[in-house]
Parts: structure tokens; sequence; C-alpha cells
């Protein structure tokens, strides 16, 4: 039986530039940054809804890379993997769909996160592929 690769999980500091290989920091340092993003938005109907769902996908990413990194099995790795991968897709999706309400400073925030979590899932994606 092959065992997966160990993704090393945060530590309590978190940082804001973690290292590039590092899985679990950056997808903590994604959420975190999330969250920071989230609280600065203007409020709306809107922003309140997507806000609730953006924090919950960006969370929910890096709780699965933990995961698979406790995976018991190859399957069942992949499996978290796949579900990391998913949750970085709908958090672009998220944040495209924000209203910053012509602020340039929350409009680089939010292209600076929908780019990090678009190379999230380029990163899962990799795996995946090397997994199967």
């Amino acid at each position: 039986m092959t065992t997966a690769t160990p993704i090393s999980r945060p530590s309590s500091t978190p940082s804001v530039k973690p290292k590039a290989f590092d899985l679990a920091q950056r997808t903590y340092a994604f959420a975190k940054n999330v969250r920071i993003f989230v609280a600065k938005l203007p409020k709306s109907v809107t922003n309140d809804e997507d806000c609730r769902q953006l924090v919950h996908t960006s969370g929910a990413l890096g709780a699965n890379v933990i995961e698979a990194n406790d995976a018991p099995s190859k399957k069942d790795f992949a499996l978290r993997i796949q579900i990391s991968r998913k949750e970085a897709r709908e958090s672009q999706y998220r944040l495209d769909l924000m209203y910053v309400s012509n602020n340039p400073e929350m409009e680089k925030t939010r292209k600076s996160l929908a780019k990090e979590s678009g190379e999230l899932t380029k990163i899962l994606s990799s795996i995946l592929l090397k997994t199967k």
C-alpha cells in the first residue's frame, strides 16, 4: 500500500506569507485572509449570503487538507483532496460574485484572494492526478 505524502498542519501563529510547498499553512492563511476581507465588506443582502458561504468554503478547504493528511487509505486521501478542490472552486466563485462598492483596495484584495483560490484549485488538481 502506498502512503500519501504528509501535509503539515498549521502552527498556532498564522503566517501571512506561508511557504509555497506547505499546503496546510497556505490553506490556513487563505481562510484567515478571507475572514479579514469579509469583515471589511459593505453590508448588503447579497454580500451577507455570499460572505457566509465564502467563510464556510474557505475553512472547509483547509480542514479537508488536514483530514487528507490523516487519511487511513489512498482512496480516502483522494476523496479529501477532491472535496478540498471543490471547496476551492466554490470559494473562487463566491469571490467573483462579491460586490466591493467601487473600493479599489477591496477590489485588489478580492482579486488576490480569487487568484489564490484558483492556484489552490490547480495544486489540488495536480495532487489528485498524481494520486490516481
